[in-house]
């Protein structure tokens, strides 16, 4: 009989070590996991930076930096960070060419400048919030909405209104999910009857929304499976989560970004409907049928639609 022989994953590899980092965060001391947050999201600097200037960009003392290394089984800093620097010199943290068109963009003035920084922050941020998960994961998390009993979608502030988008067009396909908080109640409020069988999608930038954590927090307690949206591998959505998604929120202007966001809540909701089946497909076809029958839509000349 033959084996399959699944390749190890290297122990060393960056990726590997970032995991491990996400992992076990909440396990190492408020220092160390101030410095393994900002490795976290910043592994491109641990490559090309000095221990001392990381040390400064993350708030940290140097020594802190080596008790983190060691605490990962490295004899110091210096080993830890050769991963990170050998990624590097084999090509595996280079970024796209956008030099030419971006620069062409700054050549209009100022606002000609504010365009080229909006761009390439949208651009970057969908790239690397992509960059950072696969379609296993997000298989995952559709799989886990589609067979929820009921699958609550929560966001706050302008990330209600991406919930309530999210709920929206799944409820076009299946009748499981809703968007919380609801008018009139707190998000715990919402998830107070949840168990095992539900699911929790929630999303929270910094500087993270209390109610929202706190919803997160009393979910797990109560077994339900949830699905973080944040900016960051040390988000409290995110750290420990197996489905946890890291979205750039970078940008030139004073509001975090939500084009990654929405990139990746309409991948999942892409990955939702192709793990349903062709009955969701006509449940989608009889939802637009009756808006066209109500006159919601408005028919071209021609009659087209």
């Amino acid at each position: 009989m033959n084996r399959i022989i699944v390749p190890e994953t290297d122990p060393r590899a960056p990726d590997t070590l970032l995991q491990q980092l996400a992992d076990r965060l909440s396990d190492l001391t408020p220092e160390m996991r101030k410095a393994a947050a900002y490795v976290l999201e910043n592994p491109n600097e641990v490559g090309v930076s000095s221990m001392r200037e990381i040390a400064g960009a993350a708030g940290v003392k140097p020594n802190t930096l080596v008790r983190m290394a060691r605490s990962f089984g490295f004899d110091g800093y210096e080993s830890f960070r050769e991963p990170f620097r050998e990624e590097i010199r084999k090509g595996g943290a280079s970024f796209p060419d956008r030099a030419r068109w971006l620069q062409s963009l700054s050549r209009g003035g100022k606002l000609g400048g504010l365009y080229a920084d909006m761009a390439a922050s949208a651009i970057a941020n969908i790239e690397e919030s992509f960059a950072a998960t696969d379609a296993g994961r997000m298989k995952a998390a559709a799989d886990a909405i589609v067979g929820a009993r009921h699958a609550y979608v929560l966001g706050v502030g302008i990330n209600h209104m991406l919930a309530r988008n999210f709920a929206y067009l799944a409820s076009m396909a299946i009748e499981n999910v809703r968007a919380i908080p609801r008018d009139g109640s707190l998000a715990v409020d919402d998830v107070a009857g949840a168990d095992a069988r539900d699911v929790l999608l929630a999303m929270t930038f910094k500087p993270y929304r209390t109610e929202v954590v706190d919803a997160v927090e009393l979910a797990r307690t109560q077994g339900v499976t949830v699905i973080g949206i944040s900016d960051s591998p040390a988000s409290p959505l995110v750290s420990g989560n197996d489905l946890g998604f890291v979205v750039g929120t970078d940008t030139p202007q004073f509001f975090p970004s939500t084009v990654a966001a929405v990139a990746v809540l309409e991948t999942l909701m892409a990955f939702v409907i192709a793990e349903t089946g062709p009955d969701v497909v006509a449940n989608i076809e009889r939802f637009h049928e009756r808006r066209h029958a109500l006159g919601i839509y408005r028919t071209e000349p021609g009659g087209r639609r």
